[in-house]
């Protein structure tokens, strides 16, 4: 690790977050002599952000934990356009009302993460369409876009690889980056903002607003982004055979998301216990050297913390005690997602309408394969019509996936 003065590039550093700084002596001095208003975008593209934003919501946490100011920066004007970085087609055009519906539901979780208010480091969020709804064409385009060479922009991976490709890229996605690099000199500007953080997919729009502020103000703004945090498989964290693993409790129970952090890899431990919960660095490093069955201990109290921060400490050892029921006594929890049966159903719609199974054509092969259980007893019909009587039906897939069936 770099031995950094700032306890804000300390408590980056020492829990795996930096991947690349820009002029690191320089935002070290900066940070050490004042406080360092910091952004990250997010654009509105759904009602909820996923588990693969989470690192980006984590380092604003750890920005203002380190006595700092944390810019939560909603994209209602990006999300118009789209960000074409790792995408292989447009997205689909969302209305000013849905983008809006969507910004709102998406603040409920970042009041989760960060205490907003007034004060010089409590956090913010601002939306984008404040300044770039409002531009005008020509005005802009002599201002900003002089500093942009089409040379440059084509070298961009976001537009590189959907050409190399050959997949479309439509002239209001190529427009994308040079919006966002004047996202950070408005931000500079309106709320003296001296710091973007992101992704590493992110770099070179983070230097794009870099450069862009100094050409046009003269002032030095830093960029600092994470890691490609993956799994110990290789594969990106948060990508599941059964999709997003959403952080708004509508779209993904506090259980189901307990279960998420559960089944995390033995090798990813440590490293997501850094990243993820605020326990302590010795406390972690206990945990880290725990082995065999005891391993499982540690993956216990890191789904506990992680769901405590999102759902709150409740929800999160409610969630803990439905899965030592149900995987330590065989018994039926509490907090088991359910799904109402009718007047019947079959178990091939029961396992798909449970979220166990992405369609019915894969709920048949589980069950052809003998991972289908309902009440603890393997099923290899897939055409049994489920009917609930006064107690609930336990339906199971694998050792990990439970729930309850009802009228």
């Amino acid at each position: 690790m770099t031995s950094y003065r700032s306890s804000l590039l300390q408590l980056l550093d020492e829990r795996g977050y930096i991947h690349q700084v820009t002029d690191p002596d320089a935002l070290d001095a900066l940070a050490e002599r004042q406080v360092v208003p910091g952004y990250i975008g997010f654009d509105a593209t759904a009602p909820s952000l996923h588990v693969g934003n989470l690192v980006s919501i984590m380092l604003l946490r750890r920005l203002q934990q380190a006595g700092h100011k944390p810019i939560v920066v909603m994209g209602g004007g990006t999300t118009k356009v789209g960000d074409p970085s790792g995408k292989d087609e447009a997205r689909k055009l969302l209305t000013d009302e849905t983008i809006g519906a969507n910004i709102a539901s998406i603040r409920r979780c970042f009041e989760r993460f960060l205490t907003f208010g007034e004060g010089p480091t409590d956090a913010v969020m601002v939306n984008n369409d404040e300044w770039l709804g409002g531009l005008e064409y020509i005005p802009f385009l002599r201002e900003v876009g002089r500093h942009f060479t089409i040379n440059r922009m084509l070298s961009f991976d976001s537009v590189r690889l959907r050409l190399d490709r050959e997949q479309p890229l439509t002239f209001l996605e190529f427009n994308y980056m040079i919006l966002q690099a004047y996202d950070f000199l408005e931000l500079s500007r309106r709320a003296g903002c001296r710091l973007q953080l992101g992704g590493s997919d992110q770099w070179g729009n983070i230097v794009n607003g870099i450069e862009l502020t100094r050409r046009i103000d003269g002032t030095e703004v830093y960029g600092v982004t994470t890691p490609l945090i993956t799994n110990a498989d290789g594969a990106k964290m948060g990508k599941t055979a059964a999709g997003a693993v959403w952080l708004n409790p509508d779209l993904l129970s506090p259980y189901d998301y307990w279960q998420f952090w559960r089944n995390t890899d033995d090798a990813d431990i440590g490293r997501f216990l850094k990243l993820f919960t605020d326990l302590s660095l010795e406390d972690i490093g206990k945990l880290e050297s725990l082995s065999g069955a005891e391993i499982n201990q540690a993956k216990i109290i890191l789904a506990t913390e992680a769901t405590a921060m999102l759902h709150g400490r409740e929800a999160a050892e409610t969630a803990a005690r439905t899965a030592a029921e149900t995987f330590q006594a065989g018994g039926i929890g509490e907090d088991l997602p359910t799904l109402s049966l009718g007047e019947g159903m079959n178990i091939t719609h029961a396992l798909t309408g449970l979220g166990f199974t992405p369609s019915n054509k894969e709920a048949k092969r589980k069950i052809a394969e003998g991972a289908v259980r309902l009440d603890d007893v393997t099923v290899n019909d897939p055409g049994l019509m489920l009917v609930a009587g006064d107690q609930p039906l336990k339906l199971s897939l694998g050792r990990k996936k439970h729930g309850l069936l009802i009228r």
